[in-house]
């Protein structure tokens, strides 16, 4: 038997919804490039495309918006949990429990697209209602006349969102909505597989999502930056923290072996959105890391991955860093739910095998003679 750590190179099913050409650098959603796909879709089209396998027409995208509108609020009882929970507390850990508290309400039943939109709907909502309750402010709630990504905004500030920052952030949600089969996405197909319903998996899928080597880099990518401060101290530093062994954030990929293109796109995001500055000092450690990388890594091809500019972005929209991860949920959520509905539609639960490496023929003792 031949094992696989990480499960790396092993494919474990078949998916119609989105591809990685790793060597080439492309991400393909249902045959859509993700170039075109940013360059003039909303984040409800991409998610109409996810979720059913086309682009929407006039209507039905209008009948889509219609549902994630009346999704939007949460209930009362929920507000009051997040209410009482630590001001402390990890915005995604909040999340977290506020879809656990939902799904507490909901009906054992295989998920279905209703779920898909009341879970994503409803994320947006979540995020900006414990924001602003940990800073002693009350929530707002939604307007059913803004677009997804303006009305987070939105329900953060209390103010009509900056049109640049609504469509850098609408362009950051149609990159980020799906990516394969993910550490977060499989896990949400494992949970599936065993016929829970969709607010367990996706509990189980922002659980992976937490972690720093899968969606919890872009704070510390934004940190880096301010640590660094200035272009001039850029490989001084990035050199230190090499020496250090300790990883540099935002850079490198385990399936991309070239440019990641959302990278690329998000980069082309930030220098509308973002301080000049910001950029300028991005660009630098971009440029010095890769080549430095190169230095240290050379059997490796190292280059910015898709949370070195999320943090840019998101820092540009006015985003906390405690926000971005569950900002990446907010994203992601459509991608979970579509992989979802595809492992329910044509369900074997997923039970992968182990090569046991422990001893064999052991004895019990009595346990005086141990």
């Amino acid at each position: 038997m031949t094992t696989a750590k990480g499960l790396e190179g092993i494919i474990i099913d078949s998916s119609e919804i989105s591809k990685i050409d790793g060597a080439a650098g492309r991400l393909i959603y249902r045959g859509y490039d993700i170039h075109d796909l940013t360059s003039s879709l909303s984040f409800e089209e991409v998610a109409y495309l996810l979720w059913d396998g086309n682009l929407p027409n006039e209507e039905q995208l209008k009948k889509l918006n219609n549902h994630l509108v009346h999704q939007r609020a949460i209930p009362q009882n929920l507000q009051s949990a997040i209410r009482n929970l630590p001001a402390t507390s990890n915005a995604l850990d909040v999340l977290r429990t506020a879809i656990s508290i939902l799904g507490a309400e909901m009906p054992l039943k295989k998920p279905d697209i209703a779920d898909a939109i009341a879970i994503s709907a409803k994320i947006p909502t979540i995020n900006a209602a414990f924001d602003r309750m940990r800073n002693g402010r009350e929530p707002i709630e939604p307007r059913d006349d803004l677009s997804h990504a303006a009305n987070y905004l939105y329900m953060l500030t209390g103010r009509n969102p900056d049109p640049v920052k609504v469509d850098a952030l609408n362009k950051y949600l149609i990159l980020l909505a799906d990516h394969s089969m993910n550490s977060s996405t499989f896990t949400a197909r494992v949970v599936a597989s065993t016929w829970a319903d969709a607010y367990s998996a996706v509990v189980a899928a922002i659980c992976a999502l937490k972690g720093p080597l899968h969606g919890g880099a872009p704070a510390p990518v934004l940190k880096m930056l301010q640590d660094i401060g200035t272009p001039e101290r850029t490989e001084e530093w990035i050199r230190n923290e090499l020496k250090s062994d300790r990883r540099l954030m935002g850079f490198g990929h385990r399936v991309y072996r070239t440019t990641d293109p959302r990278a690329q796109i998000l980069k082309e995001i930030a220098e509308k959105s973002a301080p000049k500055n910001l950029i300028e000092l991005a660009k630098r450690v971009e440029e010095t890391g890769i080549r430095i990388l190169q230095e240290y890594r050379p059997q490796r091809k190292l280059y910015a991955n898709v949370e070195f500019y999320s943090a840019i972005v998101m820092h540009s929209v006015g985003l906390s860093p405690d926000l971005f991860t569950a900002t990446f949920a907010a994203s992601r959520s459509i991608g979970w739910t579509a992989n979802i509905l595809e492992q329910v539609a044509h369900n074997r639960l997923i039970r992968p095998e182990a090569e046991y490496t422990g001893p064999l023929n052991r004895k019990v003792v009595p346990i005086k003679a141990r």
